[in-house]
């Protein structure tokens, strides 16, 4: 039996990770703050909320980029410096690491489940987010920069900037394809 589409089922599919094609518009901080707070409502065990957030605006982004970019060997520099110039503003996802195992996993889920929050928040205006974990968030000399502390994981750089043109949409595979059913 099908079953009606609600709107959060078409944002889920609708959404998509925009990588390019910004348009001039800035991020401002109480847009990001809004969504934020919508966001925080994800799944967290023990309400441990394992997050902070280090947001860059779109004023502060052209000084980001080339602070950023020193901690990348210089024949990468330019390369960094014209890829981190793309989005119009940043926000860092920072997460307490936790030494027990289980925990630590909670608190990643955690996390993740407030990133897709905020990227489907942003979705709905219009403001594009990918979640992006490239190999800086485990650089000694960008966690100095960012002011991580000893306990604590970048969880990703979420370049962020308002679009026009939506990304096409890639097929997934459908969940029957993927799903066993116990039976004893």
């Amino acid at each position: 039996m099908e079953h009606a589409k609600s709107r959060l089922a078409e944002i889920i599919r609708e959404r998509r990770s925009v990588k390019a094609g910004y348009i001039d518009k800035e991020v401002t901080q109480e847009t990001v703050l809004a969504l934020l707070n919508d966001a925080i409502w994800a799944p967290n065990h023990g309400l441990r909320e394992p997050w902070r957030f280090i947001f860059v605006s779109s004023a502060e982004k052209k000084g980001f980029v080339e602070d950023l970019v020193k901690t990348f060997p210089p024949d990468m520099q330019e390369n960094r410096r014209n890829y981190f110039s793309q989005p119009a503003a940043f926000l860092i996802v920072v997460m307490e690491e936790d030494p027990r195992q289980k925990q630590w996993e909670e608190n990643f889920g955690a996390v993740s489940s407030l990133i897709q929050n905020f990227q489907l928040l942003a979705w709905e205006q219009k403001l594009g987010v990918v979640w992006k974990t490239n190999t800086q968030i485990y650089d000694p000399k960008v966690r100095d920069l960012l002011g991580v502390k000893p306990g604590e994981k970048i969880a990703g750089f979420l370049h962020m900037g308002y679009f026009e043109t939506v990304p096409p949409q890639r097929t997934r595979t459908p969940a029957e394809a993927k799903l066993t059913v116990y039976k004893k």
